[in-house]
């Protein structure tokens, strides 16, 4: 297995890529995109890191970077280290500072017998994974701004899944980068640091946010009237 193979890519755009990694355990296949700026390139989260993710982008050399984790668990911060400009939410920084298995999950990761379907290019077994510690260069609250030239991106905190779990939304053209807060696909919240009371406050935001295209944590892309659906059966379930 090489470093190039240990990655699929979908070419959405001419300005947006979204990376997986096929041969990991399905629950930790997470979404990875690459956005094309004219003044700096935008990369949102970071999958297991059990390959080079920086080496596949092929971002110019000098070009700046701004590597944004949408929180901190492991199928999401793996390669995070590699990017110079870090960025995350004050809830999740100091967990970022110290990747520590009790905020990152990846004690979970380590003990699936099927975790990787093929020998990652590191030689790295989910044995001896272990997740590099990646301190934020630049801590985001509540309508922070990340400006790439010609895109801007709004951030909203979206707790629940995890305290400092974020979205991305450029409001020019409703192109919205959710992370784990929702997606196409069962939403998670019993697991460590996960938070039901939150997660009804923000899928209460979120049944109300208008949007044109969500870009979420796993899964494929979906539509405003989609984001809402899902945002109202959650609180159905969780109200009865």
């Amino acid at each position: 297995m090489t470093n190039t193979n240990w990655f699929s890519k979908d070419v959405i755009s001419d300005r947006l890529t979204r990376i997986c990694e096929p041969h990991v355990h399905k629950f930790f296949q997470a979404n990875m995109f690459h956005v094309v700026g004219k003044d700096a390139d935008l990369v949102i989260d970071f999958g297991m890191g059990l390959a080079n993710l920086r080496n596949e982008l092929h971002i110019p050399s000098g070009k700046p970077v701004f590597a944004v984790a949408t929180h901190v668990h492991v199928d999401h911060v793996g390669s995070f280290h590699e990017f110079e400009t870090r960025l995350g939410h004050a809830a999740e920084a100091e967990a970022f500072a110290r990747m520590p298995d009790a905020s990152t999950l990846a004690d979970y990761f380590r003990t699936q017998p099927d975790a990787v379907n093929a020998a990652d290019p590191t030689g790295v077994t989910p044995e001896t994974y272990e997740i590099l510690p990646a301190p934020l260069t630049r801590i985001l609250e509540e309508n922070d701004v990340i400006d790439i030239g010609d895109a801007c991106y709004t951030v909203l905190h979206l707790p629940g899944h995890s305290p400092g779990s974020i979205g991305l939304l450029d409001q020019r053209t409703g192109e919205f980068f959710s992370g784990d807060a929702i997606y196409q696909g069962g939403l998670v919240d019993d697991l460590p640091g996960c938070n039901i009371e939150a997660y009804k406050v923000t899928m209460t935001r979120l049944s109300k946010l208008e949007v044109d295209v969500v870009h979420g944590g796993h899964g494929e892309k979906f539509g405003n009237a989609r984001l809402h659906e899902i945002a109202k059966s959650y609180l159905i379930s969780r109200n009865r």
